[in-house]
């Protein structure tokens, strides 16, 4: 692990419980970017997301490979303080299998391109190996 929760938070605005990022494996500065996601049974969105049949939903893994790629980004942003990196889009998303409380999300993000504050970013999340979502995510860095 070369960042841990505290210093993604440094980075990132984000805080609990909405930071869904909680260790920076890999960071290629500007082309991509591994990061984990603890998926826990207390998280409380299970509570309603299914009672009984407890389900990470979609598009919180979609904004966990959002926020990976964020942090690959923010880490470059000199007044990253005075910024933030809004979501603008997203494209090509497919869900492979649910994912369940007890398993570990390893998140995969590269640069497709970054340009006047614009970026798009291709990224896919894998439990034990295997891919369980995909998408393509557009974000635009905005003043605060």
């Amino acid at each position: 692990m070369i960042f841990n929760a505290e210093e993604i938070q440094r980075i990132l605005p984000h805080r609990a419980p909405f930071l869904l990022v909680d260790a920076v494996l890999e960071l290629e500065p500007g082309k991509r970017v591994v990061a984990l996601k603890n998926v826990r049974e207390e998280e409380p969105y299970f509570a309603g997301h299914f009672p009984g049949h407890p389900v990470m939903p979609g598009v919180l893994i979609v904004e966990a490979i959002a926020q990976a790629g964020g942090f690959m980004l923010m880490k470059e942003v000199k007044d990253r303080d005075a910024k933030l990196m809004y979501f603008a889009g997203i494209e090509e998303a497919r869900f492979r299998r649910p994912v369940r409380p007890g398993e570990q999300l390893r998140l995969e993000v590269e640069m497709v391109y970054w340009r006047n504050n614009i970026c798009k970013m291709a990224g896919k999340a894998l439990v034990a190996g295997q891919v369980v979502a995909e998408a393509t995510v557009m974000c635009k860095l905005v003043d605060r």
